[in-house]
């Protein structure tokens, strides 16, 4: 059997060769399938005087099981519609029940809405399911010429109001996996009505109060261009658009927190109050702000929301050691959390670690092996940062040379060049506490297994696209994509 030391330095030479000469085009499959999203109807036929005058789309979020690691919506959009001609117009409207480009969901398969409901003027009336040609954009490369629709009749009297009323059940989908979820909905297909869409009102509803925390409020370069100036109030997030030609460009897409992770966070909360001397609920609660800002390759989220709970996350895994100061796996847990802070943050750009997070990111998991010397997260990320950065950790045997600790590392050469991303701004936070290695000395009892669990293992994200990751990222790379992050 093969030493995963031995194997390593193969598996760098061959990623960095590859980095270095290949351009890899974007597979479809480095991430979950897209979900159908909900779309604007069509007018069947061409030419008509009926416009669009408001529509107002609600997408309620359930709150699912604590376990679940999807996100569902119940959907609900409604359409005021104004016959502006002086003849009435009966026709066939039609809501597309998959991709109505003729896309897939990136993996060849063409997901459908099902149980879709349609009412006129507050009375239900019949769907059928009929399979007719996709609608064209000037960017779309069908994959089938075919695509399903949800057919119904429509009478539209001159000059009067009709009311359509479309309620359906969608699931959110995930770029990057785990705990991140994306809900998208289509305005362009309402371009085929009259004029202009006189106004459109989209709401977003979750179980709970919507922060910048649980939901992308700003763009963020991992999701690409969620839509901005939403409106918070309580529960909810609006945008409004008015009096707009909808384009590809006006299309939907919102990014939350899977709810069952934020329902964790907020559970710990609540826990806390009760009794804020519970280390074990402070050190969940750490682990739970780290699952939601920690993206599969290692990085954290750096945007506000994100900052804030790095910061967040910090104070609490501070308090959980304060209390439990011999828990092995705590420390482990918050040694992970500043690692990827450092590693991503600091070290990659060059910047300098003016909180000291390298050492005190050794001295904790130096404490986490002292407790526990059969600690494995503890020595996988000790390995994982000595291949990283060999004049920081040395690996002798069994033990580890913590050469952060006594000596002043070499200042990286930055590899900001590699990147085009701006360099993510020095978080602030509180010179933290370090806990003594020392302490590992004294009576030591058993290390808590945490039993917060994540609802679905953090897939690997395999490296994709250009060179988008320096390459003394492989080394962390390659750890990162080897196990699944269910630590603490």
């Amino acid at each position: 059997m093969f030493h995963k030391k031995g194997i390593l330095p193969v598996v760098l030479t061959l990623g960095m060769f590859a980095a270095l000469f290949v351009a890899y085009p974007v597979s479809a499959d480095v991430a979950p399938p897209e979900s159908a999203p909900g779309s604007n109807p069509v007018p069947a036929g061409e030419g008509t005087q009926v416009r669009m005058m408001a529509e107002t789309v609600t997408l309620t979020i359930l709150p699912g099981s604590t376990s679940s690691p999807t996100a569902i919506a119940d959907t609900t959009a409604v359409f005021s519609m104004r016959n502006l001609g002086t003849i009435e117009e009966k026709m066939q409207v039609r809501f597309p029940l998959s991709f109505f480009a003729g896309d897939s969901d990136g993996r060849g398969n063409f997901p459908e809405i099902d149980g879709i409901t349609v009412k006129i003027d507050g009375r239900n009336v019949a769907t059928k399911r009929e399979l007719q040609p996709f609608l064209a954009r000037e960017y779309s490369r069908p994959q089938r010429e075919q695509i399903p629709w949800a057919v119904f009749d429509v009478t539209f009297p001159p000059r009067e109001d009709v009311t359509i009323e479309v309620a359906y059940r969608v699931n959110g989908f995930g770029y990057v996996y785990y705990p991140y979820r994306i809900f998208r909905y289509v305005l362009e297909t309402g371009a085929g009505w009259n004029g202009t869409i006189g106004s459109a009102d989209i709401i977003l509803r979750l179980p709970y109060p919507v922060s910048g925390q649980n939901v992308f409020l700003t763009d963020t370069a991992s999701y690409g261009e969620p839509t901005q100036s939403g409106i918070v109030s309580g529960n909810e997030v609006r945008w409004r658009f008015e009096d707009f030609e909808p384009t590809y460009k006006d299309n939907f897409k919102v990014v939350l927190v899977t709810p069952s992770l934020w329902q964790s966070v907020l559970k710990e909360r609540e826990n806390l109050a009760k009794n804020p001397e519970d280390g074990e609920s402070w050190g969940r609660l750490g682990k739970a702000y780290k699952e939601v800002i920690m993206l599969p390759k290692g990085y954290l989220r750096t945007d506000a929301g994100g900052r804030e709970m790095f910061r967040l996350s910090r104070e609490a895994y501070e308090k959980c050691l304060a209390l439990l100061p011999k828990d092995s796996l705590w420390h482990y847990g918050y040694a992970e959390l500043l690692w990827a802070h450092y590693y991503f943050d600091v070290y990659i750009y060059g910047q300098p670690d003016a909180e000291g997070i390298l050492p005190l990111t050794l001295s904790h998991l130096q404490t986490a092996l002292q407790i526990d010397p059969e600690n494995q997260r503890a020595r996988e990320l000790l390995e994982q940062i000595s291949y990283a950065m060999p004049g920081v950790v040395k690996a002798d045997g069994d033990e580890f040379i913590y050469l952060g600790l006594t000596a002043t590392p070499l200042q990286p050469t930055p590899f900001v060049g590699l990147f085009t991303e701006t360099p993510p701004p020095v978080l602030p936070t509180e010179q933290p506490t370090m806990v003594a290695a020392a302490e590992a000395t004294l009576p030591v009892s058993e290390p808590t297994v945490e039993p917060l669990s994540t609802p679905e293992a953090r897939a690997p994200n395999p490296i994709c696209g250009s060179a988008s990751l320096a390459l003394p990222g492989l080394a962390v790379a390659f750890w990162l994509g080897r196990r699944r992050r269910t630590g603490i």
